[in-house]
């Protein structure tokens, strides 16, 4: 008999800093390059615990969530395996120091995002910036 195999939860948090900035991480481990502050939410976690204490151990940040953004669940999303993706907005003060299994965090403004993004982050970081401007979120 086959075994039953199910998507992995994943956490991820759209930072938001003072001057109109967000947080994103610069990652140690494949695949590389930068993503929002995020991972694997642990057996026996709540989603929202386990965003909190992702963006804590990757940015040294506090931050406080105050909406749950959407759901990402595209099973290519992730190259490593098929994950689902409760993304949060959540608002911190400071400024980041990448930590854990992220070589740097740094707030970046709006306009000054990089274009190389994991996973599906850059489409995530264009759903936001959409909503921040039109108040509109994507379409399910």
């Amino acid at each position: 008999m086959a075994q039953y195999k199910n998507p992995t939860p994943t956490v991820d948090c759209i930072v938001e800093l003072p001057r109109d900035r967000i947080v994103l991480i610069k990652r140690k481990n494949p695949p590389l390059g930068w993503a929002l502050p995020g991972g694997f939410v642990d057996e026996g976690e709540t989603l929202h615990a386990a965003c909190v204490r992702e963006v804590h151990e990757e940015t040294g940040l506090e931050v406080d969530l105050t909406e749950q953004f959407f759901t990402y669940s595209d099973p290519r999303r992730d190259p490593r395996q098929h994950t689902i993706s409760t993304v949060y907005i959540g608002w911190a003060e400071g400024e980041p120091q990448g930590s854990d299994d992220a070589a740097e965090a740094k707030a970046f403004a709006l306009d000054a995002i990089p274009g190389d993004l994991c996973f599906d982050h850059g489409t995530i970081v264009s759903d936001y910036v959409t909503y921040k401007r039109t108040g509109k979120r994507r379409k399910i």
